[in-house]
């Protein structure tokens, strides 16, 4: 009993010394806390989720290591311990501690989800986020300025793939919204480091195909496709470039200089069936 009460101490002194990691404050999650506004919500609600379940965890291993140590057979024991049909207490527990546990996350899951959804009642940025087969189109609609069409990644292994990849640009500190639209099949949307991830649909709008965000540290993040899109899913790759004011403005200057005025639109669409049908020909005289 005093291995097992030692070995039980060494098992719940564990999450206090992993503590002091920053990796495991933050439940091995990439990134920081304070990336944007909305990745302290998300960390806290995976690093509190994970506690509930731990302290669940650890109670429900003990009483298991309890009842199997406490009404072992013993020696010389003779025929079998007496028998209960039921125990209505402990059934009643067994119901009722799971409900309040449910309960208790979803409750935490719906305020933190309520809050991450809602859109801002006037963004600084607005951007169209366009996910095609198999890259990315950026649209900065208030600017009326665009990046250049995305292009494929084409991964060979080769050095120089990120320098290729379509760029978003973000200002820090600036509220964000994303419109996410698909040109063909069915996409996601991924910052790593932001902690969000959202599905296009193509041809409807979807529940909610907003991502309201305020960038907090200037930096450059990845972005990928995050549902199985095609062939080529694995090259639909992308960059988030979080920059100062000042840097944002410069860049829009030199999209406007560059001739990408205007929206990338329709024309960039992929899917067949959202192409005009062709005209019928007039038969010649």
């Amino acid at each position: 009993m005093r291995r097992f009460a030692a070995l039980a101490a060494g098992v719940l002194a564990l999450p206090a010394l992993a503590s002091c990691s920053a990796e495991v404050s933050r439940g091995f999650l990439p990134g920081n806390r304070d990336t944007t506004n909305n990745t302290q919500l998300i960390t806290d609600l995976w690093v509190n989720s994970w506690i509930a379940a731990l302290v669940v965890g650890i109670i429900t291993w003990g009483l298991m290591i309890w009842v199997i140590v406490a009404y072992r057979r013993r020696k010389n024991t003779v025929g079998f311990p007496p028998q209960l049909s039921y125990n209505l207490p402990l059934e009643v527990f067994y119901l009722a501690i799971p409900l309040i546990v449910i309960g208790v996350l979803f409750v935490f899951t719906d305020r933190e989800q309520r809050a991450i959804d809602e859109r801002y009642a006037n963004p600084d940025v607005v951007i169209d986020v366009f996910g095609k087969q198999w890259s990315w189109d950026f649209n900065y609609v208030k600017e009326q300025v665009h990046e250049d069409a995305g292009q494929q990644a084409h991964l060979t292994g080769d050095w120089g793939t990120p320098d290729r990849l379509p760029t978003l640009y973000l200002p820090v500190g600036k509220k964000v919204e994303l419109h996410l639209q698909s040109r063909d099949v069915q996409h996601s949307f991924w910052v790593v480091d932001f902690l969000q991830k959202r599905d296009l649909y193509p041809g409807h709008e979807q529940y909610n195909p907003y991502i309201s965000i305020t960038p907090n540290r200037v930096g450059e993040y990845m972005g990928k496709c995050a549902e199985l899109c095609g062939e080529y899913h694995s090259e639909m790759l992308f960059k988030v470039r979080v920059v100062s004011q000042q840097d944002y403005d410069s860049h829009m200057a030199d999209l406007k200089a560059k001739g990408n005025t205007g929206n990338l639109g329709e024309d960039y669409v992929r899917n067949p069936q959202s192409a005009p049908a062709p005209q019928a020909l007039e038969p010649a005289e």
